[in-house]
Formats: structure tokens, C-alpha cells, sequence
């Protein structure tokens, strides 16, 4: 156990140089501007899905204060996207007739569009806002950029376990772990079908939110490659 937690804390990138302001300036067009005023971004992965909580080479970014943090998670739930992405899923398990007790028809694609929606929502709020705020824990991913694939890969699951303190310092992510499961534990004994209101469910529920959460960190690493191969443009300039 404590060389794994070694290997993973070893994975954090250290601080690097700021680049020349003339290099900035002439990637700027090349690297999405961040929110003015904190120390969030504007970017999307794919150009459409909310990226607002990773930073681009920015190991000295400023902390977030508990109202950033709310304020983040509220901008990024609640995107337009969003619910065009609940609702594609929503469609998805009304097609497979998942959750069979709500139905068919317009009804019960409204109750698995809540349930879709309502699982991502509280889930984000206890794990990017609630609990970091409690602890004290960064809820951004610092993308390290650069490196072999094996490296950068093994970085981003790694965050899953592993992340800052507001002050900087190197902690347990209980953030994520705790936050995930505390909104599996809610969301399956309160508005999920009744038949699913079980610890199985729930455990469940918490699995699979983690590795979507696992999945979504390594997109967060490498989504900048993808941009740069999309766009043909130049690598990316650090920013926050």
C-alpha cells in the first residue's frame, strides 16, 4: 500500500517555467481563454462539453475559494450541453427499456431524463463543490501535457486518488471517493426506482461514476493533442 501511494503522488507534475509573454501572446489564439477573474477555464472537450475545472500548464494557479467553487460546478451542470448529453442518454435507456418501471412514451422519457440528470448534477456538486469546499481539496485537473503516453496516463488516473490541498500540498482525494459515494448512497435511496434502492445499487451507482470519472480525467489530459491535431495549430500556451 505505500508504494502504491508512492507511484501515485509520484505522478504529480512539478511546477514549470512560465513561457515568454511573445510566445504566449502568439499561442493565444491556439489555447481556449480562462474565466476572467479565477482560476477556472472556458475550454470544452470536443468544443462542446464543459472542461471548466482543468488548467493547461498551470501548476502555480491561484486556489479556488469555496464560491469559485460552487459557482463552477453551477456554470458547468447546467451548460446547455448538459442537457443535450442527459438527454442522449435518457434516450439511449428508454431505447434498451432500462428501468423498465417507468415505461414507455413521453413520461418515461421524462423520468429517465431526471434520473440521468439528477445523478450527474449531484454527483458534480458533492465531488467539485460540497465536499472540496468542507476539506479544503482542489477539485481541478492540472494537465501535465507532456511526456510519454504511459506517464501522462497513469497522471490522470491517478487524480482520481490523489489531489492538492487548497494550500498546494498532496492528499487523498477523498473529494471524489467520498463525494461520489455519498452521491451514489442519495440518488439510489431517494428518487431511483424502487426496486433499486439497495446498497447493491448504490455500490454499483458509485462504480460506475468513478470510472466515468477515471475516463473523463484521461480526456482531460490528452484533449489538448486531440485540439492541436483538430485545429492544426500550434501547442498549447499555459494560462489560468
Amino acid at each position: 500500500m505505500p508504494f502504491l501511494w508512492f507511484l501515485l503522488v509520484s505522478q504529480q507534475p512539478a511546477p514549470r517555467p512560465q513561457a515568454p509573454q511573445d510566445q504566449i501572446a502568439a499561442q493565444a489564439t491556439s489555447n481556449p481563454p480562462n474565466a476572467k477573474g479565477s482560476g477556472t477555464s472556458k475550454d470544452r472537450l470536443f468544443f462542446t462539453l464543459p472542461n471548466f475545472f482543468t488548467l493547461e500548464n498551470a501548476a502555480d494557479a491561484p486556489p479556488l475559494t469555496s464560491g469559485e467553487k460552487f459557482k463552477t460546478t453551477v456554470r458547468s451542470s447546467f451548460d446547455p450541453v448538459e442537457f443535450a448529453w442527459y438527454g442522449l442518454q435518457a434516450g439511449i435507456s428508454q431505447a434498451r427499456n432500462s428501468d423498465a418501471e417507468y415505461r414507455q412514451g413521453v413520461e418515461g422519457y421524462a423520468k429517465r431524463f431526471g434520473v440521468r440528470f439528477a445523478d450527474g448534477t449531484v454527483e458534480n456538486f458533492f465531488t467539485k463543490a460540497i465536499f472540496p469546499s468542507i476539506l479544503h481539496q482542489d477539485p481541478r485537473y492540472f494537465q501535465m501535457g507532456e511526456g510519454r503516453f504511459f506517464h501522462r496516463a497513469l497522471y490522470a488516473v491517478s487524480t482520481i486518488f490523489v489531489t492538492r490541498s487548497d494550500t498546494g500540498a498532496t492528499q487523498f482525494n477523498f473529494s471524489e471517493i467520498a463525494g461520489s459515494a455519498t452521491a451514489a448512497g442519495i440518488s439510489s435511496f431517494t428518487y431511483h426506482p424502487r426496486n433499486e434502492r439497495n446498497v447493491t445499487n448504490a455500490l454499483n451507482i458509485w462504480a460506475t461514476q468513478v470510472a466515468f470519472d477515471t475516463l473523463s480525467e484521461l480526456l482531460k489530459e490528452f484533449w489538448p493533442d486531440i485540439r492541436h491535431k483538430l485545429s492544426h495549430s500550434g501547442p498549447t500556451a499555459s494560462s489560468y
